[in-house]
């Protein structure tokens, strides 16, 4: 069961996979947001997916923001272009930050910064909400 899961932003979308096996993800990469619709076509059918995990960015409180509702929208979107595919919301409070956290630390004996290290960050989000992701499925068999 290969999972795919979704960071989205409004100018970059950070994305990342899960083993065939739906144990363990890992950051695949950082795509466009206004590119998404096409490459996620290919990378589904690449990549042999059987469901995508979405952000859902809810705020602290656990209320909805502007940013909710953008990201619901998308999510229905890709929901209607991509029919084939198993569509889920998954809470990723917090994650953007982790991922920022997770990239300053690997960083921090390195003097030469990549521009295109800040991207990562977006996929390193997306491997941290589908993490959590897989390890509700390991204790929720039935979801």
């Amino acid at each position: 069961m290969k999972v795919l899961a979704l960071d989205l932003g409004d100018k970059h979308t950070g994305v990342a996979i899960s083993d065939a096996l739906g144990i363990t993800s890992q950051p695949l990469t950082t795509l466009a947001t206004a590119l998404l619709n096409t490459e996620l076509g290919l990378l589904l059918e690449k990549e042999g997916i059987e469901s995508v995990v979405v952000g859902y960015p809810k705020t602290l409180r656990g209320t909805i923001s502007k940013q909710t509702e953008t990201a619901t929208k998308q999510f229905e979107e890709l929901k209607k272009q991509f029919p084939k595919y198993s569509w889920h919301l998954w809470d990723e409070r917090l994650t953007s930050k982790s991922a920022n956290s997770i990239m300053r630390t690997n960083k921090k004996n390195k003097k030469n910064k990549k521009p295109k290290d800040k991207l990562k960050v977006h996929a390193v989000a997306a491997a941290l909400i589908l993490q959590s992701y897989l390890e509700y499925l390991k204790y929720h068999k039935d979801a």
